[in-house]
């Protein structure tokens, strides 16, 4: 038998009582804090969001700016075509990655985006073994490699020839008549954590993407590259050219990086494919 008094007993089983509530008012709260981590996790159409970047994760050069040393590749369909599409003969289905969906084309732009689509399998430049161009390089589906130091970042794709500089010097695009380069002329600066870079110079030889999007000469790109963790860079581009767009419009998506063992860049020179059987020399 017990020896507590009546009054004890009703002390110790409010105590129990209050424990009770005190635990399920904590598994209460674990489960809403759960659905809210869950929630925040999500974007509104229900795609998972990337992790916000923790500032003293990701890495970092000696001068303290970020680093995106490394190989990156892209996930999406882009490459496939920047707008929304279904699938095709020749591609894959893909949700777009256009804000707000449609590149704005001057009408007799649009016209020639429709031509180059019916000949995509011919005209596409990357088809050819061409360099994909700025900003196409980027999501290209194919990795490419960053060298980065203080004064400049080198990219260098597997396919295609073309090496890119991005001077980060403090210099300015040259003076004069425009000089009309595969990959424009790059000029990038620091906005806190983000890259930020200026493009301009270009020729009009390069495609947006294999659906036959395209630009002129005066296209003016500027890119935004920004670590979300230590393993993704959130990339974004905003397009203007008043001889095709009636607006600029902004591109964006996600670079991962390649952390396959012993994963490195093999060089994809596809123009010199038909060259192949003459090199090396054989022997007489």
């Amino acid at each position: 038998m017990s020896n507590l008094t009546p009054s004890e007993h009703q002390s110790i089983a409010s105590s129990h009582a209050g424990d009770a509530v005190k635990l399920t008012r904590r598994r209460v709260l674990g489960a809403l804090l759960g659905l809210g981590a869950a929630a925040s996790y999500l974007h509104p159409n229900g795609a998972q969001a990337a992790a916000p970047a923790n500032r003293g994760k990701i890495p970092r050069l000696a001068s303290g700016k970020p680093d995106f040393s490394g190989i990156w590749q892209t996930l999406s369909e882009a490459d496939h075509g920047l707008e929304p599409h279904g699938n095709r003969a020749d591609a894959p289905p893909g949700p777009g990655v256009v804000d707000g969906n449609y590149i704005p084309y001057l009408p007799e732009a649009l016209e020639r985006r429709r031509k180059n689509f019916e000949q995509r399998d011919k005209l596409d430049p990357t088809a050819k073994g061409w360099t994909p161009g700025v900003p196409r390089l980027a999501y290209y589906p194919a990795p490419f490699q960053v060298f980065q130091r203080k004064e400049d970042i080198t990219i260098v794709p597997q396919f295609g020839h073309g090496v890119r500089t991005i001077w980060t010097n403090g210099t300015r695009h040259p003076d004069g008549e425009a000089k009309e380069y595969w990959l424009g002329d790059s000029r990038g600066k620091w906005e806190g954590d983000t890259l930020v870079v200026d493009v301009v110079d270009f020729n009009d030889e390069t495609w947006l993407d294999r659906a036959g999007n395209f630009h002129s000469e005066a296209l003016h790109v500027v890119e935004r590259w920004k670590f979300l963790d230590p393993d993704t860079i959130e990339y974004s581009a905003t397009l203007e050219d008043p001889k095709v767009y009636s607006r600029p419009w902004r591109l964006s998506v996600l670079l991962h990086r390649r952390r396959d063992r012993n994963f490195q860049l093999i060089e994809d020179y596809r123009f010199t494919v038909p060259y192949d059987q003459y090199y090396p020399p054989k022997k007489p």
